[in-house]
């Protein structure tokens, strides 16, 4: 085949590339479908269980097992994304209602990972067989080939629940993120219901019935007013809270307390360790002195992190505190986005029962259809069986004057006597008669003796009777919207009443938090850092009695106030900020705290170039010097900024920052010496770099050689500098002929 040559715009074929990329993200991996609420992963691994066999009456099997079928079947991806799926879908502590039942260590809520899949088992819940499963068999959902055509798997799980809502779902898509609250069974069926009655109700009067997310950690949704717009255009915040009780001492000798014994549900996971690191810090930092010792007593039997309290503390205002100050007061994001025929949308309450109903409905048409398919089929047979009992004289005689098989149905089905023998011309005249459908004749061939027994008959007819009913009621349903509305209603009261669970999060008006920090009485301390980033602050009467050991010790020292910032800036051009009062204060002996612990700055990408009190900077300007060569002075009005990191200046490519200096504006005349890695030594003066944004590049200092880059700044008198550094000794500065900027430098001899 000759080769063709197609001419587009690459612009088109990226565009169209990427859009559908972004939908084979959206549909096919991250974002649910709202008929059963699940995404592929999740319906494969489901799926994939049940073709297992693993019901919940059976023994467990590997997870390892249930991975591998439903890789090499159905989802052609990463085993670990398998596993995870498989995980979560048993933990209790994320879903509304868990579907699978787990046997080993499948995680805590405390964030501890689940055991490596061949070591945990699992096997279907009877809710997910009796929910999820059930009528797979009659047709109700259409089948798709896998991904190499060998077998073939549901395009959506028969789910009769609306699971998207009761489980809710995460996900991060590609431009857009799906994230739902898992809500309550009984609750929102109920809704259902009541949309059923009548189509025309508002989201307002559905909560009615669904009064508001049910996390399975429990906990307070304190926002309940804002709950209507919510779940009108389904997107907003919750603000969540952990239930704190107060705990008086029972006896002498012990302690008040007060325990959370629910957590809002965005603290599962790693942020119960850091909501116990927060209080810690709290009580370090000074911030309390009621709490006296902090434990995490959690365990099978739930949540209960207990801490400790002075005598007459305050109880209101320490538990304002904790919601103000660490997550046990959160916010979740709603964005009620799912797949809505083939598409993604945003719904919102009333959306999504719309949807769910629709789809209940189609399950429903299509199983009756089926039944009523089959039940025809079987009144087909039993209306055989029953002519043949009143004649199985004759077909007695009939088989055994027939040669073969074939022979014999064809006379049953057709009446053709050519070849059998009959015992008299009348039978053969009955014979003639004969025309039972294929069914029938296959039925009668295959009867069994014991069905000539007289109380076999009676059963037969009965059966027969049962049928009639039963294809009777399936017609009614299929032709009456009421009476198959009513059947959904019907199997959901059911629903209820066998798996329905208590709420667990109070829906409330909650009041606003009030903390207000106790005001510190301003001091002078001396700020501390070593060379391993460790900061602390002193007393400066202690910095003065270690004064010889601190120069040697400490990295950086510098006074400053206690209600001051420390402005850190590093190699990659950022600004952080942390608050004195945040740094540990203490002895000269004390260890201290890892700077990154502080604020924003990762030692592992970038480097502290300069760290400096921020109360000294108004009405100054900085020097900025970057390696290669770049230098501007910015007024340090422009970093006087609430945001605990900002951009401090402008880099390109892979230039970074080697110096920034603050300027005295006592010291006006002040001559730069900059010092390259290959040796070139440029002497000029601070007069000639202007003045710029902290945006903006700067203008060049010093030209330097293809592979060359700055490497240290010196400012004569602001750092009363007369030695510079040379080789491995110094060299007086006039050594170093004063020239003007944009020079290239000499090396020194």
């Amino acid at each position: 085949m000759a080769e063709q040559i197609i001419r587009t715009e690459y612009s088109d074929v990226m565009q169209k590339s990427y859009i559908d990329y972004s939908m084979s993200v959206i549909t096919s991996r991250a974002v649910p479908d709202v008929r059963d609420g699940l995404k592929p992963v999740q319906r494969r691994v489901l799926y994939a269980m049940n073709e297992l066999g693993l019901n919940y009456d059976r023994p467990h099997r590997k997870s390892a097992r249930i991975v591998g079928d439903t890789m090499g079947k159905y989802h052609p991806h990463g085993d670990s994304s398998i596993y995870e799926a498989l995980v979560v879908l048993e933990q209790d502590f994320k879903k509304g209602m868990a579907l699978v039942d787990g046997h080993g260590n499948f995680g805590s809520i405390e964030g501890d990972g689940a055991a490596a899949m061949r070591y945990t088992e699992a096997k279907l819940k009877k809710f997910t067989q009796d929910v999820y499963l059930a009528d797979l068999d009659k047709d109700v959902v259409d089948f798709v080939p896998n991904f190499d055509e060998t077998e073939k798997e549901p395009a959506v799980l028969p789910v009769r629940v609306p699971n998207v809502l009761i489980n809710g779902a995460e996900g991060i898509a590609v431009g857009m993120t799906t994230n739902i609250p898992p809500h309550n069974l009984a609750e929102v069926l109920q809704a259902v219901k009541a949309y059923m009655d009548r189509k025309s109700i508002t989201t307002e009067e559905l909560l009615e019935y669904v009064k508001g997310p049910d996390f399975p950690t429990g906990g307070l949704v304190v926002n309940k007013s804002e709950l209507i717009d919510i779940y009108e255009t389904g997107s907003g915040r919750l603000r969540l809270r952990g239930k704190v009780e107060y705990e008086p001492a029972r006896r002498r000798g012990d302690k008040d307390k007060l325990v959370i014994t629910e957590i809002p549900y965005t603290m599962i996971g790693t942020n119960i360790g850091k909501f116990i690191s927060d209080v810690v810090a709290l009580i370090e930092s000074k911030k309390t002195s009621d709490i006296v010792d902090i434990s995490n007593e959690s365990s099978k039997e739930g949540i209960r992190i207990v801490l400790e309290l002075k005598k007459n503390a305050d109880v209101e205002k320490l538990t304002n505190m904790l919601y103000k100050k660490t997550r046990l007061e959160d916010t979740f994001s709603v964005n009620m986005l799912v797949i809505a025929d083939g598409r993604p949308e945003v719904l919102g309450l009333k959306g999504i029962i719309e949807q769910y109903v629709k789809f209940q409905f189609e399950l429903a048409t299509r199983k009756y259809r089926t039944l009523l398919r089959r039940d025809l089929e079987q009144k087909e047979i039993k209306e055989g069986l029953i002519q043949a009992c009143d004649r199985i004289d004759l077909i007695i005689e009939i088989l055994r004057g027939s040669q073969n098989m074939k022979m014999a149905k064809e006379c049953l089905i057709h009446g053709q006597t050519e070849g059998i023998r009959f015992r008299s011309e009348k039978s053969e005249q009955e014979a003639r008669e004969l025309r039972f459908t294929e069914k029938q004749a296959t039925a009668i061939l295959q009867l069994r003796l014991y069905r000539l027994i007289g109380l076999e008959i009676l059963q037969l007819e009965k059966e027969y009777e049962e049928l009639l009913a039963q294809i009777a009621e399936y017609e009614k349903l299929l032709s009456d919207p009421k009476a198959m509305a009513k059947a959904v209603k019907r199997d959901l009261n059911a629903i209820i009443k066998e798996y329905g669970v208590p709420r667990k999060t109070v829906i409330e008006d909650g009041k606003e938090a009030v903390y207000v920090e106790n005001e510190i009485e301003e001091q002078e301390v001396i700020f501390l850092m070593d060379r391993f980033g460790y900061a602390k602050t002193i007393d400066p009467a202690a910095y003065d009695r270690n004064r010889e050991a601190a120069e040697k010790e400490f990295k950086v020292s510098f006074s400053c106030m206690n209600t001051d910032r420390i402005c850190i800036f590093t190699d990659i051009g950022a600004m952080h900020q942390v608050k004195v009062k945040d740094v540990p204060f203490g002895r000269f002996r004390d260890k201290g705290v890892p700077i990154d612990n502080l604020c924003n700055y990762d030692s592992r990408e970038e480097s502290i170039i300069s760290l400096m009190p921020g109360n000294a900077m108004p009405l100054k300007k900085l020097l900025f010097t970057t390696a290669n060569g770049l230098m501007k002075q910015v007024p340090a009005s422009e970093f006087a900024v609430s945001k605990r990191t900002v951009a401090a200046t402008g880099l390109k490519g892979d230039d970074r920052v080697v110096g920034v200096h603050l300027l005295d504006p006592d010291i006006p005349d002040d001559n730069v010496v900059l010092i390259t890695e290959e040796g070139y030594y440029l002497r000029f003066r601070l007069s000639e770099i202007p003045d710029k944004k902290k945006t903006a590049a700067g203008v060049r200092g010093i030209r330097l050689g293809d592979t060359d880059h700055v490497a240290h700044v010196f400012l004569l008198k602001h750092q009363k500098m007369e030695e510079l550094p040379y080789k491995k000794a110094t060299v007086h500065y006039t050594k170093v002929k004063l020239a003007r900027r944009d020079g290239k430098g000499t090396k020194l001899r």
